[in-house]
């Protein structure tokens, strides 16, 4: 293992005679960035280190969810002891050499103050995001700002959110401003909630999801572009449906230089994450607390992938029963239509679960339902932002439900 000093940072690599001040290998654990070299694009630019066999990964993909394909594809080869040591405290960062933000990103270092939230459309999502947000998030977000087309709406909320206080200790909640549309990314954390339109309940379309697509992806497009244009460094959140083709999309689109060039110099795949998993999760427990025979879901399942037709739910890891899971995961995927066939559009639930209180986890550095990127494409798994990089948690999956998360893995491929 050969040691190097990056500005600050100590970094450490097995490739010899890198173009960087050479170092000796610390005494004491300390944090590390584990530099590696892969075609930028193909993978995160940077990401947390929690397992040994990560560092022996020929490509990033769904298998970095599984404990045995990753120890599969890593046979014969280990850490030495002190890295070992790095790991198992939590303290390795790993970044690509090959990307071209890769000084920005080794020299980065996490800000643990509340953050400034903007969020764009105050419709029916985007205005009960924004009380879930004003009203939970005291701890961890500083202010938060609002933009809509309609002036008349954003300045309706301004007035409403504001009037939400606690007696005698009025700035315990985040105050509400109106922001520009120049100035949208003038923050910490940019919330995608625009939509060109949901079809009206009654409608003959089969698949909403795929509907909003086709629009939606043209407006995520512009401000992906916008986020570029103004050096984004924050989190670029889609919540939007649907995710994760529109988180995907978002990072493409701003990483095009003006002649359409894919340069990868805009959002970090890192940057980009999309936000539907937390309530296809919730929808997964509302009928497993219902059903006997889903309980288990609540102590031991998972959810993983899109937020849509191909959702996996996992009714355990450990005692996995892939008829009951695949049971589970059609009533949370159909959960929407029973809404809507009942006359009402299905987002308050969304608004909070996938939303606002998804949100604040992030913000928290909390465990979390959220759609990352995963070798070119964006998939819902549990994750969390940690000062060493984006984590996502890894588990001895059942071989069963992993082809299940390969065949979603596939088809998200076929979209974008």
């Amino acid at each position: 293992m050969f040691y190097y000093r990056i500005g600050e940072q100590l970094c450490c690599s097995p490739t010899e005679d890198l173009p960087y001040e050479k170092a000796e290998q610390p005494k004491d654990v300390c944090p590390l960035v584990w530099l590696f070299d892969r075609e930028a694009g193909s993978c995160r630019a940077s990401f947390k280190v929690n397992s040994p066999d990560l560092l022996f990964q020929d490509k990033e993909d769904v298998s970095w969810l599984s404990s045995h394909k990753l120890s599969g594809a890593a046979a014969g080869q280990e850490a030495d002891p002190y890295l070992l040591s790095v790991i198992r405290a939590g303290l390795l960062r790993a970044v690509n050499l090959r990307h071209p933000k890769f000084q920005e990103i080794v020299g980065g270092r996490p800000l643990k103050e509340k953050k400034r939230v903007h969020v764009l459309a105050i419709g029916d999502v985007g205005s009960t995001l924004l009380t879930g947000l004003h009203l939970l998030g005291g701890d961890c977000i500083s202010s938060i700002g609002i933009c809509d087309i309609s002036e008349k709406v954003t300045a309706r909320w301004e007035f409403e959110e504001n009037q939400i206080a606690y007696p005698w200790a009025y700035d315990a909640l985040p105050e509400v401003d109106i922001v520009a549309p120049e100035n949208l990314f003038q923050c910490d954390v940019f919330v995608f909630v625009a939509s060109k339109g949901i079809p009206p309940v009654g409608s003959q379309v089969k698949d909403v999801r795929m509907y909003q697509f086709e629009n939606n992806s043209k407006i995520v497009a512009l401000y992906a572009r916008q986020a570029r244009r103004d050096g984004f460094k924050g989190l670029f959140a889609v919540v939007s449906d649907p995710v994760d083709p529109l988180a995907k999309t978002a990072w493409l689109e701003s990483n095009k230089d003006e002649n359409g060039v894919l340069d990868y110099q805009g959002l970090r795949p890192e940057q980009v994450q999309g936000f539907g998993l937390g309530v296809m999760n919730a929808r997964a427990a509302y009928y497993a607390k219902r059903d006997e025979r889903f309980k288990q879901f609540l102590t031991e399942g998972r959810s993983f992938g899109p937020h849509g037709e191909d959702l996996v739910v996992a009714d355990s890891i450990e005692r996995y029963n892939d008829e009951l899971s695949k049971e589970l995961t059609h009533l949370t995927v159909t959960a929407n239509l029973h809404m809507r066939a009942i006359g009402f559009k299905p987002f308050i639930a969304p608004a909070y679960s996938s939303g606002a209180i998804s949100l604040i986890l992030t913000l928290r550095g909390e465990w979390h339902c959220g759609s990352v990127f995963l070798g070119g494409i964006f998939m819902g798994v549990k994750n969390r932002y940690t000062p060493y990089g984006l984590e996502t948690e890894i588990l001895p999956l059942p071989e069963a439900l992993y082809e299940r998360i390969v065949t979603a893995q596939e088809h998200l491929k076929t979209i974008v």
